[in-house]
C-alpha cells in the first residue's frame, strides 16, 4: 500500500531500534539528509547543527542517514560515523542507521521521499556544483531526469502534515533550507 506522508514509516536508528516516524515526530517539522563524514560537503553538519539548534524548540527534528554509495564517504560503522560528528561537529540532532538511498537495497523511505520530490538540478553557482553536474553527465547524460538521490546532503523538508514539500541539493545555499523550514514553523 503507497505511503500518504512519511508518519506511516519506520526506520532504524543507529542501535537498531526501529522508530516509528509518526510517533516519534508526528506533528514536527522534518528535515531529512543523507549524509556523509569523509565528503566535501560533511562541514555542513556545522549549517545543519546551528539549524537545529535555533529552531528546535519551535518544532524543527533533523534526521541525520548516514549513506555510503556515493565515493564510499561514509565507511565507518554507525558509532564511528555518531562518534565522528559528535566530536567535530558537535551535533545533537537525531542519527539514524546508515542506509542506502538508491538502488535495489534502497531505504523505503528515501523510495517515497524521491517519489514526491525528485532532481531539479545543481546550484551551478556553488563550486563543487558544476562539478557535479558534469560529473553525472559523463556517468549517465539522462541523469537530471531521474529522481534518485545524486550525492552527499540531499535535504528534503517535510511539513507537519508528513507531507515532502521541498528538496534542496547539497549544492543549495543553506539560507534557502532555512527560509523553507522556518515557513512551516
Amino acid at each position: 500500500m503507497a505511503q500518504e506522508n512519511v508518519y506511516g514509516f519506520t526506520v532504524l536508528d543507529r542501535k537498531g531500534n526501529e522508530v516509528n516516524l509518526g510517533e516519534a515526530y508526528g506533528g514536527k517539522v522534518l528535515l531529512i539528509v543523507n549524509t556523509a563524514t569523509r565528503c566535501g560537503f560533511t562541514p555542513q553538519y556545522e549549517e545543519l547543527e546551528a539549524l537545529y539548534k535555533q529552531y528546535k524548540e519551535q518544532g524543527l527534528e533533523i534526521l541525520d542517514f548516514p549513506c555510503n554509495q556515493f565515493g564510499n564517504q561514509a565507511p565507518g560503522s554507525d558509532e564511528e560515523i555518531h562518534s565522528f560528528c559528535q566530536l567535530n561537529y558537535g551535533t545533537e540532532f537525531p542519527q539514524m542507521k546508515k542506509v542506502d538511498v538508491n538502488g535495489e537495497n534502497e531505504s523505503p523511505l528515501f523510495a517515497y521521499l524521491k517519489s514526491e520530490k525528485g532532481f531539479e538540478g545543481f546550484n551551478l553557482e556553488h563550486p563543487i556544483g558544476k562539478l557535479l553536474a558534469e560529473m553525472m553527465a559523463k556517468a549517465d547524460p539522462d541523469y537530471a531526469s531521474k529522481p534518485d538521490i545524486k550525492w552527499n546532503f540531499t535535504k528534503f523538508v517535510i511539513n507537519r502534515e508528513g507531507k515532502v514539500v521541498a528538496r534542496f541539493e547539497p549544492t543549495a545555499p543553506i539560507a534557502e533550507v532555512e527560509a523553507c523550514v522556518k515557513s512551516l514553523l
